[in-house]
């Protein structure tokens, strides 16, 4: 299997992306190719090479020509320009059969420009979906659209449900997987036109649909694949970040007000760190575009390293359990009324 990484996407790119990539090579056997300014790579590269057997890890560059910023005000117009950017080569690699997994922590816009354009939509797929993975008080669960689709019809929202439901149970392992609609409330007759109508469709679908779910739930494991928006769901991923961070910080200041807490510190070291652990977003990596033909992993632009090695991982499991095919399948039989 082959990887193709945006080496030169994200806040601290190539820093963070060669990193990443030499981490997950360590990790696993699959090949990781490295596409963006050849030269900059290669000055990262050999910051490792005291520290690594270079030789022995399963790293190619691929040089790219152009880049496309963070900041793009037009990134779907910068990818029809930049052909020869790295962002753009990875997503043509992948449709050519020439990589199996397109991983990016640039622009999120020309991210998702460059899987339409490249790979395009399953048949059948109204609009593909970021799904990303989300930590629950029992667990994970997967919240569907963080950002690809600010506006909705509901359709897109089932269509969201089914492929997102699929991506839990194989990738995730959960069976059956309770699938729910954030609205303003539990009752079906609560949220906005677009959650009514949505509401009404899930019920006519053979998923494990288990009604609304506020956001307060979305953490107490209510549900295993949460349904909204790119908007609403952008909103609840970023919020949770913010508070997260928020909590440590707060822990930590409250340690330092009280001597004796603060010297038992070292006995709750291993607590501490797991809820560290569990709370940052770097342990899940990267979120799946669902719903386009192949595999597209988008990353968060301030990924560090350990973000990118986890992105890249979560796109080979991906791609091992060969979702876009399955996708394929159970959106043609909702399609055809069954």
């Amino acid at each position: 299997m082959i990887v193709a990484l945006d080496a030169m996407g994200g806040d601290f790119a190539p820093t963070s992306t060669v990193e990443g990539a030499i981490l997950a090579a360590k990790e696993c056997k699959h090949k990781i190719l490295l596409v963006g300014n050849k030269k900059c790579i290669d000055a990262e590269i050999l910051k490792y090479k005291k520290i690594y057997n270079l030789e022995a890890l399963n790293i190619e560059v691929m040089n790219a020509s152009e880049i496309i910023n963070m900041d793009e005000h037009h990134p779907a117009k910068a990818v029809r320009n930049k052909k020869n950017s790295s962002l753009s080569i990875c997503a043509k690699l992948v449709a050519d059969g020439n990589a199996d997994v397109f991983v990016s922590m640039g622009n999120s816009g020309a991210i998702m420009t460059a899987a339409l354009f490249y790979l395009k939509r399953i048949e059948g797929v109204l609009r593909p979906a970021i799904s990303t993975i989300f930590p629950t008080i029992d667990g994970h669960c997967i919240i569907s659209d963080i950002g690809a689709n600010v506006n909705c019809k509901p359709e897109h929202l089932v269509q969201f449900g089914i492929m997102s439901s699929l991506f839990c149970e194989k990738v995730i392992g959960i069976k059956n997987p309770r699938v729910a609609l954030v609205s303003i409330g539990e009752e079906p007759i609560k949220g906005n036109e677009l959650t009514l109508t949505t509401f009404k469709l899930f019920e006519k679908t053979k998923i494990n649909f288990v009604g609304n779910i506020e956001g307060r739930d979305i953490p107490k494991s209510k549900a295993d694949v949460i349904i909204c928006d790119g908007f609403v769901g952008n909103v609840i991923l970023k919020l949770s970040e913010g508070l997260a961070e928020m909590m440590l910080k707060l822990a930590r200041k409250e340690f330092k007000k009280h001597p004796i807490t603060w010297a038992a510190l070292p006995f709750l070291w291993f607590a501490i760190k797991n809820l560290r652990k569990k709370l940052d977003y770097a342990e899940s990596g990267g979120a799946p575009l669902l719903g386009v033909n192949g595999v597209c992993i988008v990353g968060h632009g301030s990924s560090n390293g350990k973000a990118v090695k986890n992105a890249i991982l979560v796109g080979i499991k991906t791609a091992e359990h060969n979702i876009a095919n399955d996708i394929r399948g159970i959106i043609t039989s909702y399609n055809k009324g069954y």
